[in-house]
């Protein structure tokens, strides 16, 4: 099997852990290519020189899996580099909440000896497409967990004119707008109180940040509509930011979002289901006061 090692470069403290993963891919006889950064970070911070049959270089590589060691950002990345080569990716929690990154280190050994007998199951996860005028936004125009408008710094909300399949809808007085897919339902658009979906669901979420108005909600809308959003600002600028890679617009450019042409492929074992991942950390259920 070739396997690739994507990883965040913030985890000094996790290097027991990816030396160990490295060790246990050895022992199963993988091929092994770890992406440039992550190997930079090996051997310059960590002084580790692992085994490996080459470093993945450029925006095409030919492998079986995705391993993303960190959290949910490094898993974001990850899909990000992987793009539409339609590779599985496995995520290895070395950070604190994972909903994408849900194999903890306790999990290592028994979810590798899953993979390598080809015992687990694959989810395709829907991604959200930004389009603007003449490629306004320079960076990867695509995000798994969500897009989001928002106020630059300190200045007065933002002005958000949202239109559904051309049909004018509202317009959010805000600090912003988070545009989120299934999976990101329980990321930035979460911590704005917009709603949780179930991954396989064919949905999109409109959660408003901090309304001015206390009757605007988030709406779920069915991930066939097509979003176009015009941003007024007072400073003429705001910030728009897909899965975390933020550009600064100027006001005026028209915003179009719709569902990729192509989806992200999430590896996950059969005995977790996407509720137990809710209870588990989100601690549904859980009584502080048992201990």
């Amino acid at each position: 099997m070739r396997v690739g090692i994507f990883g965040s470069e913030y985890q000094v403290e996790r290097q027991s852990l990816i030396k160990r993963l490295f060790e246990e891919l050895r022992i199963r006889e993988a091929e092994v290519y770890v992406d440039r950064s992550f190997y930079t970070f090996l051997t310059d911070a960590l002084d580790f020189e692992p085994n490996i049959q080459g470093v993945l270089e450029g925006d095409e590589f030919d492998l079986d899996l995705a391993l993303s060691v960190g959290g949910d950002g490094t898993f974001l990345r990850t899909a990000a580099r992987v793009n539409r080569q339609a590779i599985p990716i496995l995520g290895i929690n070395t950070g604190r909440l994972g909903f994408l990154a849900d194999v903890g280190a306790g999990e290592l050994n028994d979810t590798l000896d899953e993979i390598f007998k080809n015992y687990y199951k694959v989810e395709e996860r829907t991604l959200l497409r930004l389009h603007t005028k003449d490629r306004a936004y320079r960076g990867y125009n695509y995000a798994l967990n969500e897009i989001a408008v928002l106020k630059r710094d300190s200045s007065s909300m933002i002005m958000i004119h949202t239109f559904l399949n051309e049909e004018y809808l509202t317009s959010y007085q805000a600090d912003g707008l988070v545009v989120a897919t299934p999976t990101g339902s329980t990321a930035y658009s979460m911590s704005v109180n917009g709603p949780i979906i179930v991954p396989q669901s064919n949905n999109i979420v409109l959660s408003p940040v901090a309304p001015h108005s206390l009757n605007v909600r988030p709406l779920v809308i069915p991930d066939s509509d097509v979003i176009t959003l015009r941003v007024e600002s007072r400073n003429k600028y705001f910030l728009i930011s897909l899965d975390g890679r933020s550009e600064i617009f100027p006001a005026g450019i028209e915003l179009n979002i719709s569902k990729a042409d192509y989806t992200t492929r999430v590896v996950k074992r059969y005995n977790h289901t996407f509720y137990q991942t809710l209870r588990e950390k989100l601690m549904w259920g859980a009584d502080i006061r048992m201990k």
